[in-house]
């Protein structure tokens, strides 16, 4: 009996998803759907929600699992050859250093311009301790600024300037417009007519950054992987000293 209605429940929840789906098609696609199947479907709904409680449970576990699973992959890699992942991302810092953070982050979050700070004063004090390497996670859902920011940036590296135009962006946050991104052009003296044309290219790299954070369940920013001697993985700002410390 149990297995019956196990087959009858996955059979509703397929049902139902297809249903769900094929409301979000066009109006103008030609579906079919069985009304008598569209009211069995219903009516277990209404008689059973946990199936949809449990289904979608099941779902997020399954996610989370997989979630896991592609970051521990991410974080071995790294750790065994951490130029892959760095990959033609900006770096600063150490050349050789066996430490090497990865920093997801966004040009209009407040928290990112704050961990700009600690991160400029890390460099100072340890400049021979480790490599900072920068990834584009700009929550454009949310920060109407974010994207355009970060191609302008992406542009900006194309003239070995993004270092330079990174921190006058995060310096000058509350101002990110296109003025002040011609304007740190001009001062940076970038080319103007590259600048303009290799913003309209930065998409592409942009986009592997941002599905490498979606890969790894980065849920903000900024967010930091880490890897050195002591340590690997997924790591608080605040933590980043004792790192480099070397303190377990």
């Amino acid at each position: 009996m149990f297995k019956i209605f196990t087959h009858f429940r996955n059979l509703a929840i397929v049902s139902l998803i297809c249903l769900i789906l094929s409301w979000s098609l066009p109006v103008q696609a030609e579906t079919k759907i069985d009304p008598q199947l569209e009211k069995q479907v219903l009516e277990i709904i209404r008689k059973h929600p946990e199936i949809i409680i449990e289904s979608v449970g099941a779902y997020q576990q399954q996610q989370q699992q997989n979630i896991q699973k592609s970051r521990q992959e991410f974080i071995n890699n790294f750790q065994a050859n951490p130029q892959s992942v760095i990959g033609d991302s900006p770096t600063i810092g150490a050349t050789k250093s066996k430490t090497v953070l990865i920093e997801f982050s966004d040009f209009e979050c407040p928290y990112c311009a704050e961990a700009h700070q600690t991160l400029k004063d890390l460099l100072a004090k340890y400049p021979n301790k480790f490599t900072l390497v920068y990834k584009h996670f700009p929550l454009y859902q949310i920060h109407d600024q974010a994207l355009p920011a970060a191609t302008a940036a992406w542009a900006a590296y194309q003239q070995g300037k993004f270092w330079e135009y990174h921190d006058a962006l995060f310096t000058n946050q509350k101002q990110l417009g296109e003025t002040l991104y011609l304007n740190i052009a001009k001062k940076l003296n970038l080319n103007l007519t590259k600048f303009d044309n290799d913003r309209k290219l930065a998409n592409k790299s942009i986009e592997k950054d941002l599905l490498l954070a979606q890969q790894l369940g980065l849920g903000g920013t900024p967010s930091f992987i880490i890897t050195s001697p002591n340590f690997a993985g997924p790591v608080k700002l605040t933590e980043v000293e004792e790192i480099l410390q070397g303190k377990p």
